[in-house]
């Protein structure tokens, strides 16, 4: 009996070593006469359950199947936000109103203020083209034409800028949709200076090789045509380059495919704002900046849901809307984002959220100040500042409001991303990025849109002396226009 005992507890030793990878226990060696065989003993596994391991959800686990665990968060998060739609709907009823849309993105009118600031756009474009004609033909020197292209530079940004805040007839939307349109204009038309240059300076420097100044700058001018130009600036890129990569043909199929994706968001959007968001600004009858602390936590904490799904939702619209440009142009460049939603890092999120805008950063604004030796930590520095300095112009001019708010929010994920990056990581980082996509620069945006709403409609019902009651929409296109 006892030699039964050793050959059984010797099978439950060598069997929970082998098991054991870690190695947590150390199992007696036994002679080979001594180990018994299967046929020997056939109850040896019902006599030995037990070995060394660990539970599935502790750390030192390897276990990784929780597929059914997400699971259960989706449909968990399904069905607690459906009672809320549902509260939603039985409090308030139905208030999805295309109209109200379509009332705000009409000007007030017939001039249609916003739609000749954006033809008006033309003229510094070719303004542009022309410039660099000149510069081929030697017309201009180098200095001089480098000088035009920042003076028309110049005032690309600020007419736009005068228009909206003098021009009282022009509606939000258009004002957001002209700004946003020459701001892009803006840095395409950048670019396309700046890398003409480069080519100029590479040519030049082949022809001096060469001997052959005239053939090289013909080989260049042959290229700057309007065809070309106008390519670009309708190419969903902000970085300008010769001979862009191209697909075989435009597939029909695809483009529709985009376009149903686009009208589908667009209504959910619309529907988001006029029944979730609107209803919490009708509950307020003060701007933020005067409210007590207790009412600013309260309405922050009921925009958080609604903002972040607006936000999502605006990113899955830009995939439609960028992709769908691609494939009518034939663009073939098409990583417009990374998997930003894996980000371990703020900083990783801030370089996979939106490619060509970190992709023109880089190459016009942080190559070239390292190239005239600024330490790379404080180029990175200035080029997070102006990204945030452009978000808060973007945002607060349009609504006639600058509060320095969105600004000082991505400073404060600055610092965030400084100092707690070595402490949350894996995971724990990932869990970091999402609560300050919830609680960072979208609710100080929304904050922005609240206080608009309410001198918006303070200014109306006091100007047409009506009480101002929950029965007057909010104009949803604002927020479709901005986020």
């Amino acid at each position: 009996m006892a030699a039964m005992r050793k050959r059984f507890s010797s099978v439950c030793s060598s069997s929970s070593a082998e098991d054991d990878s870690a190695g947590l226990y150390d199992s007696v060696p036994i002679s080979a006469a001594d180990l018994p065989s299967e046929q020997e003993h056939a109850c040896a596994a019902l006599l030995c359950c037990h070995r060394a391991q660990d539970s599935l959800l502790s750390s030192n686990s390897s276990f990784t199947g929780y597929r059914g665990i997400l699971n259960w968060i989706i449909i968990l998060l399904v069905l607690t936000h459906a009672h809320l739609f549902l509260e939603n709907f039985i409090q308030h009823g139905f208030l999805i109103d295309v109209k109200k849309v379509l009332e705000h993105l009409i000007e007030d009118n017939c001039n249609w203020p916003s739609v000749n600031l954006i033809l008006a756009a033309n003229m510094f474009a070719i303004t542009a083209l022309l410039l660099e004609r000149s510069q081929e033909k030697g017309m201009l020197s180098p200095t001089n034409g480098h000088r035009l292209h920042l003076t028309n530079l110049g005032l690309l940004l600020l007419f736009p800028a005068a228009v909206i805040v003098h021009e009282h007839t022009i509606s939000t939307g258009g004002a957001f949709f002209s700004l946003w349109f020459y701001t892009a204009l803006g840095m395409k038309l950048y670019s396309y200076q700046e890398t003409n240059r480069w080519y100029r300076q590479a040519h030049l420097t082949d022809a001096e090789r060469d001997n052959n100044v005239s053939v090289a700058q013909k080989a260049h001018k042959e290229e700057l045509t309007f065809q070309d130009l106008y390519y670009f600036l309708f190419a969903p890129t902000l970085c300008y380059q010769k001979d862009f990569p191209c697909t075989p043909k435009v597939r029909i199929n695809k483009l529709l495919h985009r376009l149903l994706e686009m009208v589908t968001v667009i209504q959910i959007m619309v529907g988001i704002v006029q029944q979730w968001i609107e209803p919490i600004f009708q509950r307020s009858e003060n701007s933020f900046s005067s409210m007590d602390i207790t009412m600013r936590v309260e309405h922050l904490v009921g925009l958080v849901a609604p903002t972040h799904f607006l936000w999502l939702l605006f990113f899955f619209l830009s995939h439609s809307y960028l992709n769908f440009c691609a494939e009518l142009l034939r663009f073939g460049d098409r990583h417009f984002y990374g998997d930003w939603w894996n980000a371990t890092t703020l900083i990783t999120f801030w370089q996979n959220w939106n490619i060509p805008f970190q992709k023109w950063c880089h190459r016009h604004v942080y190559t070239r100040l390292v190239e005239k030796n600024v330490p790379p930590l404080q180029a990175e520095l200035l080029v997070f500042l102006m990204s945030a300095a452009l978000l808060e112009y973007l945002i607060a001019l349009p609504l006639h409001s600058c509060r320095l708010w969105i600004f000082l929010m991505m400073l404060f994920e600055l610092l965030v991303a400084v100092f707690l990056t070595n402490y949350f990581q894996g995971n724990y980082g990932n869990g970091l990025v999402w609560l300050c996509l919830l609680l960072g620069p979208l609710l100080a945006v929304i904050t922005y849109f609240h206080d608009h709403y309410i001198s918006f409609h303070r200014h109306h019902y006091q100007s047409s002396s009506l009480p101002l009651t929950s029965d007057h929409r909010l104009p949803s296109a604002v927020f479709l226009q901005t986020h």
